[in-house]
């Protein structure tokens, strides 16, 4: 390397401090920015700062950087962000602001909505302000929320519906089908070694086929989701699968949110953005009380499937919860517990009722989006979970 090479290699090297290191006079690197080094450098130290402060632009450190409690000013910073940094870094820089400096009340206005880049943090936010939104604010909302939601259908749905009918097919499967109801493809494998070469063909001693009513409702599914506030990824999600579910002919879904009171929002499942706007984040839980309702609903025990997804916090009576979920499994229902349905990974949870969860035959676990279809899939034909 040449002596010019050598100088802009340690150059750059001391570039990349100074912006890790945000300047001052203890950084050590003697380094000035300027340029979109600068512009960059100036949107992270109005978040992460010394003087980033507390919300109201009020720092405890030398540094005057901070977002302070003006919209115009943090639309402007949501702004600079989008244009310096690519997208998983800008919703996380916003969930830190909405979180560190207290920004949450500046959502409620349609400007800074609009400035925002859509993600599944954000919508938990704007759900959890729901009841205090204006409704010059509520349409902006419902927007933001929209884009989001269809970005998961996109990501999820496809995938969702081919997995599921594939295991719903599975589980109608029959072993004395009528002629036309025989899947030669699948009847042909399962008697490969019946291959008689002399003959060149195959001895069909198991037929395998489809029951005739493939459109009928096969199973029912119930999704039991916790609305309190750590749950919100988890709402969204679910709320999204439950949309995706609903759209099965062949699947019968029920979606119940609870806090220490029960939502049946069956009748919003067409729609996920009114279905997410029907919940209310934040409260206590009541698993108990959530389970109660949700056996009450069920009259084919054995083609159900029910989906508790919950940290597992119980506010109600824990004895009784634990008596309902072996009630259900004895007479015939899958019983599935997510302590999470989010990309977050491992949640807090209650170790010791996901322990008692565990010891009745249903483990507890946080499952991604990507693997709930196996999830589902292995429940709806009766075969251990794909426990992560």
């Amino acid at each position: 390397m040449t002596e010019s090479g050598v100088e802009t290699a340690g150059g750059e090297r001391l570039r990349r401090w100074r912006m890790v290191l945000g300047g001052g006079d203890g950084d050590g690197t003697g380094r000035a920015l300027s340029g979109r080094d600068a512009a960059m450098d100036g949107a992270l130290a109005a978040l992460y700062g010394a003087g980033a402060g507390d919300g109201n632009g009020k720092g405890t450190g030398e540094r005057t950087a901070g977002l302070g409690g003006s919209a115009p000013r943090v639309a402007r910073w949501l702004g600079d962000i989008r244009t310096y940094f690519p997208a998983p870094v800008v919703q996380v820089m916003q969930r830190d602001a909405i979180e560190r400096l207290g920004l949450s009340a500046l959502l409620l206005e349609p400007e800074m909505l609009e400035a925002v880049e859509p993600d599944v943090h954000l919508v938990g936010t704007l759900l959890s302000l729901n009841k205090a939104m204006p409704d010059t604010t509520r349409e902006t909302a419902r927007a933001v929320v929209r884009t989001v939601v269809d970005r998961l259908e996109e990501r999820l749905a496809a995938r969702t519906r081919a997995t599921l009918t594939g295991a719903l097919d599975r589980s109608a499967r029959i072993s004395r089908p009528r002629h036309r109801d025989i899947d030669w493809d699948r009847t042909i494998r399962a008697n490969l070694k019946n291959y008689l070469p002399e003959h060149r063909t195959v001895v069909p001693e198991r037929l395998v086929g489809y029951g005739r009513a493939s459109q009928a409702v096969k199973k029912e599914v119930v999704l039991c989701i916790d609305q309190s506030g750590s749950m919100a990824a988890s709402v969204v999600y679910a709320s999204v699968f439950g949309a995706v579910l609903a759209s099965m002919r062949s699947i019968a879904t029920r979606l119940v949110v609870f806090d220490t009171a029960v939502a049946d929002l069956t009748d919003r499942l067409d729609d996920p953005v009114d279905l997410l706007f029907g919940t209310q984040l934040g409260g206590g839980t009541d698993i108990n009380r959530a389970l109660a309702y949700c056996q009450s609903r069920i009259t084919r025990p054995a083609d159900t499937v029910v989906v508790l997804i919950s940290d597992l916090y119980e506010g109600g009576i824990r004895d009784e919860m634990l008596k309902r979920v072996a009630a259900m499994k004895a007479a015939g229902v899958e019983f599935v517990a997510l302590l999470a349905l989010s990309d977050e990974g491992a949640p807090a949870y209650d170790h010791e009722h996901a322990a008692a969860l565990a010891a009745l035959g249903a483990p507890a676990f946080a499952c991604t989006p990507d693997l709930f279809p196996e999830v589902m899939a292995a429940a709806l034909e009766k075969r251990p979970l794909p426990v992560p």
